[in-house]
């Protein structure tokens, strides 16, 4: 193993060429990757130990690169393993805004703690194929569309306020997409766009105009009749005994989702991926920190929230 001054950082020049950084102070660490993500024209997916760490880089690398390359943080869930609620809509938008850009960016830094690493994700065939954009002039039934949205897990409510809500009024559709900080309102002359703006959801008011929205599911697992039906019948086979008096199962199949149902998200799809599933194959991978040592008091946290969970 090589150690580099953060000065001047020399590159592997052949795969599996191991790099060091030593005793960096303060912001060094982030500077030290910042200098080499400049002089090198590919993703880096950064490691640490824990979401603090995560964030602490994020902004660190996004100030020294001052632009030029993409940077990107996949967050955790912030629950722990077998919770009984879900993660923060806002934090399932970061998470599959992050996955859709992971398929285009060829430059930057991907941050993840290793425990988010470690965690399955549904197949790219569910986040990539239910993303799509939209611009005025594009043509848009909103029979279709409501269909549509619901099959992704968007919820059809009266007034917009959160992620994941969309409402019909006449010919306006207003939606508060996943992977969006703000709701958008869509006009529509009979079955075309006609403009799409940023509106407040407290006011209802609209306000500027914006020439495009991307479109991410609701969710990061399906959860249409056919994963519901996968879902019956994987939990079947994982929980015999306790499938009848299960309330989880018995409000899955009622096609409600309960809280906490994310951590049953493999038994929604027919395989999972990793996140090592979404990044290019030209990724220079670091890891920060004690990244073993995360790793193992994952593994102990989950087994031992497994077996508390087998009580109940």
């Amino acid at each position: 193993m090589t150690a580099q001054s953060v000065l001047s950082p020399v590159l592997p020049k052949t795969p599996g060429e191991p790099l060091a950084w030593l005793n960096l102070d303060g912001c060094g660490d982030a500077l030290a990757l910042a200098r080499a993500i400049k002089g090198d024209q590919c993703l880096y997916l950064v490691v640490t130990r824990d979401t603090q760490t995560a964030v602490r880089l994020e902004h660190e690398i996004r100030f020294f690169l001052g632009g030029g390359a993409k940077v990107l943080h996949f967050p955790d869930w912030e629950t722990l393993p077998y919770d009984m609620f879900s993660p923060l809509p806002e934090i399932v938008s970061e998470r599959l805004k992050c996955l859709v850009e992971l398929s285009s960016v060829q430059h930057g830094v991907l941050l993840a703690p290793v425990a988010t690493l470690m965690q399955r994700l549904s197949p790219r065939s569910h986040v990539l194929g239910n993303s799509l954009a939209l611009r005025p002039g594009e043509r848009l039934n909103l029979d279709e569309t409501r269909n549509r949205l619901e099959s992704v897990s968007y919820l059809c409510v009266n007034q917009v306020m959160q992620h994941g809500e969309f409402a019909i009024r006449g010919s306006i559709l207003d939606l508060f997409p996943m992977g969006s900080a703000v709701p958008f309102r869509i006009e529509l002359f009979d079955d075309e766009v006609e403009s799409i703006r940023i509106f407040d959801p407290e006011t209802q008011r609209s306000s500027e105009k914006v020439e495009s929205i991307s479109l991410f599911p609701a969710r990061e697992f399906p959860f249409d009749e056919a994963a519901i039906r996968r879902f019956r019948q994987s939990f079947r086979e994982q929980f015999p005994e306790s499938t009848q008096g299960k309330v989880l199962y018995q409000e899955v199949t009622k096609g409600v989702a309960p809280g906490g149902i994310d951590y049953y998200l493999p038994l929604f799809v027919e395989s999972t991926e990793l996140l090592m599933d979404y990044i290019p194959a030209k990724t220079r991978i670091v890891l920060h920190g004690d990244v073993l040592g995360s790793t193992q008091e994952f593994f102990d946290d989950t087994e031992s929230r497994y077996q508390l969970r087998q009580q109940y």
